[in-house]
């Protein structure tokens, strides 16, 4: 966890009354540190088009198909991939990574949560993402930044800390412990595979696992893409959906970045300590030989 200090913290995002209002920033926090060497600002996107056509000045690009995944098999990169991905992006063990990109920065978030399985905890999120900046008119470069080549030592992911496995997720069944579906009530209800509009394929099976609440991640949202306040939060998944900081929460999606959004948002907004992310999420659940299925 990163610790907290005045300086870290932007008192826009502290006004919020996040329990760990420093990973996250403010638009304008980022248009004040475009020129810090210590920060590199990171766009995710899930249409990589996006990028060319404008970013943040200074901005990287790191894809979570290209940059973040394994070539082969369905797994995130290895410790000696991820330092090399840091090291050529000018990253080093002590730079501030900040996060944005569309879909209400699911994607950021993704990216966010796979640098924490290699425990880079000097990162942030900013707050509304692609669609705030280009809103508020800031400046948009189709430049590409080059930045020297830097030293990044990872350790072994961390996978046990922050990911859940398809064996982990029945374990939780058996024990009545709370999963949250984060997807929309058409998906949640097996109606659809996919959201709408988009190809509804991915699964053999649509439905949800087993005794979880569908809290679709956009309740999280502001129309923005700004993360409601801890108070409107807390009445969603606390007054709401019965959930508490004591508890040990698995969120899921379709393939893992909705759900980032929403443990983002549960981890380190709400402060709850143990709560996991099941990437393989209904492509793999759904897919699965004799797995439990509700709808």
């Amino acid at each position: 966890m990163v610790t907290k200090s005045i300086e870290q913290v932007d008192p826009a995002v502290a006004a919020k009354g996040y329990v760990h209002p420093e990973v996250l920033v403010s638009t304008q926090w980022v248009a004040d540190h475009l020129s810090d060497p210590s920060i590199r600002i990171v766009e995710s996107n899930e249409d990589i088009l996006l990028y060319d056509q404008g970013h943040i000045p200074g901005a990287i690009q790191i894809d979570w198909v290209g940059d973040l995944n394994d070539k082969v098999r369905r797994d995130y990169l290895d410790r000696k991939s991820f330092s090399e991905l840091m090291a050529r992006n000018g990253i080093s063990n002590t730079t501030t990574v900040v996060f944005y990109g569309d879909k209400n920065n699911w994607w950021a978030c993704y990216a966010f949560w796979v640098f924490q399985l290699f425990g880079h905890e000097n990162a942030k999120v900013m707050d509304g993402g692609r669609m705030k900046w280009i809103a508020e008119g800031r400046p948009l470069t189709r430049e590409k930044p080059t930045y020297p080549p830097a030293s990044y030592k990872a350790p072994e992911r961390a996978d046990y800390k922050y990911r859940a496995f398809r064996d982990q997720v029945a374990a939780h069944i058996a024990a009545g412990q709370p999963l949250v579906d984060v997807r929309s009530p058409k998906e949640y209800s097996g109606e659809l595979l996919h959201m709408e509009a988009y190809p509804q394929e991915g699964a053999l099976r649509g439905g949800h696992i087993p005794g979880a609440r569908n809290v679709p991640w956009s309740q999280a949202a502001n129309e923005d893409g700004t993360f409601k306040s801890a108070s409107e939060l807390r009445a969603i998944y606390e007054q709401r959906e019965g959930l508490s900081e004591d508890d040990n929460v698995i969120a899921y999606c379709r393939i893992g970045e909705r759900s980032s959004h929403t443990w983002f948002v549960l981890h380190y907004l709400l402060g709850y300590p143990n709560v996991r992310n099941y990437d393989g999420s209904w492509t793999e659940w759904g897919n699965l030989v004799g797995a439990p299925i509700e709808r």
